[in-house]
């Protein structure tokens, strides 16, 4: 099976709203399909908050890959966050996600990143089995979040 990285552009935002959706139905996550289309329109449109790519066999659309750029001090300059990595269930424990992850490392290197996160659910362990097995750490933090939002509120 041969596995390609392309650069996603409009034309495939119908097949990654699919796949987004699919992808926050495994944990129950809320998905708001017009506000993630209007995200991904706003992102595929300003190379400067990161890069998404399709992953492509043989012409079909199988999964999808979203790095978001920040800069970290700590790290010394651009960082990345695989924000998002899907396959479609039947492309799973095939190896593609170990290839992703070198590709991954690859387009890090090329647009000049120190260093890549990603989060992994804990219920979630062939994957965080494939991160470790790439070299990613536990870090020893907790990643913690709060949604801003325009109330002054707690």
């Amino acid at each position: 099976m041969k596995i390609d990285f392309k650069i996603a552009g409009e034309k495939d935002v119908p097949e990654i709203l699919k796949m987004m959706e699919q992808f926050n139905s495994i944990d129950n996550y809320p998905f708001d399909k017009g506000q993630t289309k209007e995200n991904l329109l706003l992102f595929l449109a300003d190379q400067n908050l990161g890069r998404a790519w399709v992953i492509d066999s043989e012409n079909l659309i199988i999964g999808y890959i979203i790095l978001a750029f920040g800069f970290s001090f700590e790290y010394g300059g651009r960082d990345a966050f695989i924000d998002e990595l899907f396959l479609k269930s039947e492309y799973r424990q095939k190896g593609i996600g170990k290839l992703a992850m070198d590709f991954i490392q690859d387009e890090a290197i090329g647009l000049g990143i120190k260093v890549v996160h990603l989060e992994v659910e804990k219920h979630n362990e062939e994957g965080a089995k494939l991160y470790r097995n790439k070299g990613y750490e536990d870090n020893g933090r907790v990643l913690l979040s709060k949604k801003i939002t325009d109330n002054k509120g707690i």
